[in-house]
């Protein structure tokens, strides 16, 4: 991750010689107020709007994303007009000189192929237009031409090449990190979609088959049965949010062990300790629910005498711990490393690798699953949550259904 940041850092720091350029258009002297030198006001106005600029590429090269970020990038480069094209047509144009658009796009042919930028002569017979040259700069990704980048200004400038050159690049790792949360996205879209397929058709099978045995002798009973497993299943088949609550998600468990306790009864002990300053905790989505699940598999299996199960959750100054503990069969500490390094997906592996490999991804390696156990010694996991992090929040599960 510090090498990423690092060269994040070095593809924006080319940004400041753009400076240099938007500081020759724009810098006064009697504008500068506390900021120094009009070096140091150009620094500062160009990372001032680059800032600006960003977010709205990180949403990817779109034509409402463009249109947001061009007026921007061409305060950047302080050209008198500036577009934003893909491989088929110019997205957004700020500034004058809008009726060039189709003489662009025939010129963006050949950067569009190669992915190198090039400048030339614009024609124009319209006497208020004063735009006669173009810089067009190529948007890559991975080596591959997303779009490009043009700015228009009324003669040649070789400082402009080199700026618009810049810009271009730092476009490009913007788009860059709209990849990567998409494809973020889709990994934590495919990981969930694992966790639903991994919910057992034995499980279902047999909470209906407990629900129909109590529809004659206790009806009332099957109904509660019944809102249960609709509750549970709901929950676990949504589809919006990357994140839920602690709250919601043990509210979820709840309706999970009030179907396992109709079926087990009497061998099944579970106990619940939560704090409540806990309970707004942010977390992935059908992160705990999977370890319960796996604590409940493992607690009974083998057993003909009672299992119990605990489950706390613990406020920690600045992080949430959870703890699930079984008193069952246990595992082989061997065994269980394979299963988190992807080495072996025995059943009920696929759970605890994806929820491990989650929270690594969203906290950081420091915040994977803690797993203790042996073979006859049940097992005890651990999972640390932080009470806050950028990009981690989720909406109440009323509002979010």
């Amino acid at each position: 991750m510090s090498g990423f940041l690092a060269g994040l850092c070095v593809a924006v720091l080319p940004l400041l010689a753009a400076g240099f350029w938007l500081g020759r258009r724009t810098a006064r002297p009697e504008s500068l107020g506390g900021l120094g030198t009009p070096v140091e006001h150009a620094t500062f106005q160009t990372l001032h709007t680059a800032s600006l600029a960003a977010p709205p590429l990180r949403a990817g090269l779109t034509g409402e994303t463009a249109r947001r970020s061009a007026r921007r990038l061409r305060t950047l480069l302080g050209t008198d007009a500036l577009c934003l094209a893909d491989q088929t047509q110019v997205l957004a144009w700020d500034g004058v000189g809008d009726h060039h658009r189709a003489e662009i796009m025939e010129r963006l042919a050949g950067p569009l192929e190669t992915g190198r930028g090039e400048a030339f002569r614009l024609n124009c017979d319209a006497p208020d237009c004063p735009l006669r040259w173009a810089v067009v700069a190529p948007l890559t990704v991975d080596d591959r031409v997303h779009g490009a980048l043009v700015a228009c200004a009324p003669r040649e400038s070789a400082v402009l090449v080199r700026a618009a050159g810049e810009v271009a690049r730092w476009v490009s790792v913007q788009l860059e990190l709209a990849d990567l949360d998409q494809s973020r996205t889709r990994l934590i879209e495919a990981e969930i979609k694992a966790l639903r397929a991994q919910i057992s058709p034995h499980f279902i099978f047999n909470s209906l088959a407990v629900i129909a045995s109590f529809v004659r002798t206790d009806p009332e009973r099957a109904r509660e049965l019944l809102l249960e497993f609709a509750d549970f299943t709901r929950y676990s088949f949504r589809r919006h949010g990357d994140f839920t609550t602690l709250a919601d998600e043990l509210h979820a468990i709840d309706h999970y062990l009030a179907l396992v306790r109709a079926r087990f009864g009497e061998r099944l002990s579970v106990t619940l300790q939560i704090a409540p300053e806990v309970l707004p905790v942010a977390l992935p989505f059908l992160c705990l629910q999977p370890l319960v699940e796996n604590a409940v598999k493992h607690g009974l299996e083998g057993k003909a005498d009672k299992s119990r199960i605990s489950i706390t959750a613990q406020d920690a100054g600045a992080e949430a711990l959870v703890v699930i503990e079984d008193d069952g069969t246990g595992m082989d500490p061997d065994l269980l490393r394979r299963i988190l390094a992807g080495e072996v997906s025995p059943s009920g592996g696929i759970g605890l690798s994806n929820v491990d490999d989650r929270l690594r991804q969203v906290y950081g390696d420091d915040y994977g699953l803690v797993i203790e156990t042996a073979v006859g010694a049940g097992m005890k996991i651990t999972a640390r949550l932080p009470k806050y992090q950028p990009g981690v929040h989720s909406a109440s599960r009323r509002s979010a259904e």
